[in-house]
């Protein structure tokens, strides 16, 4: 210290020992020591969201500088309410233990941060942790208050001393309550942040003057000892506040700038991931459509071959039986047609085109189709009984497209009726209307269907059937759906299982 001042503050101590000492407050330092405080709890709250979000290297960084600017603004907020406070003696302050309490300071902000920036926080961690971190507080408090050194002698109520580290601990906990709750908050819930940060706030400065208020001074006839003082004026003061504000103000931007980028990635990566999910999609798309034709085509291309392997038997046979083989030549005609036109329905599908819609007697589609599958019944040597009702109105559809949908039925009642050796292969079709619908039902007397398999029967590749591939009933439903219709399913209990669908009449069809 210099040997000046050294002089004025031996002149200065007049007063006689033991003479209580009146302290007195700067309003304008007070309040700028509580915006340090909310402005340093805002940094806390928004400096936790990025130590959680960082890792291996980053969380290093963002908690080390977390740490180091959370120490500041704690440290500051303490320090100016120190400089706020003046005596009838001057104050100076011992810089080490000054330095020392800044380290207190940087400590407890780690622990802070490193607390909050846990994936869970129970009771105890945020307890215990706020017990320790208070404690932290409250050394720095009464570290800067043993840094000070002026001609007088200071006691403390400690009532009032109990009390300032009740709020010390108290803050810390809400403290770390508040970082972990708002470490993830958005943008739009800032103005929560603030709330938090201004609670905060308060509570800091409250455990501060509370600890200030448990403290009396008296005169002291001895000198204090000069040695590493450091004497803060109004200007010094001034640039305290300034550069803590600064530093705080830095933090927040570089936070905020950070989610940003952070933001940014993540929206990056999610319209990559998109693309890859289109891509694949598209793939599965082009399986399932390849597969849908596969399974389509399959039918009318089998009968074909069946009806082209009978033209040839009979062709074959002495003599050859040539009406036979003429319906047979006829019957692979009829079926080639029906392939083409299913695959010009595939390609209008395709180019999302309308079905071609024309007004059908659906008792004469079925019977066309128990025709095609004519090969198949024999086989299978399975009963047709038919309940066709003759007044049933017209519908309006797609000849193909309901053609595949009953003989998609009626082959399915096949293949369930065929390792059926206890009881009659009988299928049963019937035809009725009802309340401006006509209703078709197909029954067969097989395996029936277990509860669980009503309910999946219409999802796209589940199939009952050995080496079925679960499309058909799908497309069925889709096609019966597109007419404006219903397809649904049940079981016969245990006797076999019921398929049916309905489809709106037709305009003006009686």
């Amino acid at each position: 210290m210099p040997a000046g001042a050294n002089r004025r503050l031996r002149s200065l101590i007049m007063i006689p020992a033991g003479m209580p000492l009146a302290g007195s407050y700067d309003p304008l330092v007070v309040a700028l020591s509580a915006v340090i405080a909310v402005a340093a709890s805002y940094a806390a709250l928004d400096l936790a969201g990025r130590v959680a979000a960082g890792k291996g290297w980053s969380f290093a960084t963002w908690l080390t500088c977390g740490s180091l600017t959370m120490g500041v603004g704690i440290w500051s907020m303490h320090f100016t309410g120190m400089l706020a406070f003046s005596l009838p003696v001057p104050m100076t302050y011992y810089w080490p233990t000054v330095v020392l309490s800044y380290a207190v300071a940087v400590v407890a902000a780690a622990l802070a941060l490193y607390v909050a920036s846990r994936n869970q926080m129970s009771s105890a961690r945020a307890v215990g942790s706020g017990v320790v971190m208070g404690c932290g507080i409250t050394a720095l408090h009464y570290m800067c208050m043993m840094a000070m050194r002026m001609a007088a002698d200071y006691h403390f109520d400690f009532l009032l001393v109990a009390l300032s580290v009740v709020l010390a601990i108290a803050f810390s906990y809400s403290a770390l309550r508040l970082a972990f709750h708002f470490r993830d908050a958005k943008e739009e819930v800032a103005w929560r942040k603030l709330c938090g940060a201004c609670v905060m706030g308060t509570a800091i400065c409250a455990m501060h003057y509370t600890g200030m208020t448990a403290t009396s001074f008296t005169s002291s006839g001895a000198e204090p000892d000069l040695s590493h003082l450091v004497t803060v004026s109004s200007l010094g003061t001034t640039g305290i506040i300034i550069v803590t504000l600064l530093v705080l103000g830095f933090a927040i931007l570089s936070s905020v700038v950070d989610r940003r980028f952070h933001a940014q990635a993540l929206e990056l990566a999610l319209a990559q991931t998109k693309v890859e999910l289109a891509r694949l999609g598209r793939a599965t798309s082009l399986g399932e459509l390849a597969t849908s034709i596969a399974h389509e085509i399959n039918q009318p291309i089998g009968a074909v071959a069946n009806s082209a392997s009978a033209c040839l038997r009979w062709l074959a046979a002495q003599p050859p039986n040539l009406e036979e083989a003429q319906i047979a030549a006829a019957r692979t005609v009829r079926e080639a047609t029906r392939a083409g036109e299913v695959i010009t329905r595939i390609r209008a599908l395709l180019r999302n085109e309308p079905p071609t819609k024309e007004r059908l007697d659906l008792d004469e589609v079925i019977r066309e189709v128990l025709t095609l599958a004519g090969d198949e019944i024999e086989k299978g040597r399975i009963v047709v009984k038919t309940a066709l009702a003759a007044d049933a109105p017209a519908v309006l559809g797609d000849r193909v497209q309901l053609q595949q949908v009953i003989l998609n039925l009626i082959t399915n009642a096949i293949a369930a009726m065929i390792s059926v050796e206890d009881r009659p292969r009988e299928l049963r079709i019937e035809t009725a209307a009802d309340c401006g619908t006509v209703q078709v039902s197909v029954q067969d007397t097989g395996v029936g269907l277990g509860h669980e398999d009503v309910e999946q029967l219409f999802r796209p590749f589940f199939t009952t059937k050995r080496g079925g591939i679960g499309m058909g009933l799908s497309i069925s439903r889709s096609i019966i759906e597109a007419h404006g219709g219903r397809l649904w399913a049940a079981s016969r209990s245990g006797r076999g299982a019921v398929f049916q669908f309905s489809l709106p009449i037709a305009d003006g069809a009686a």
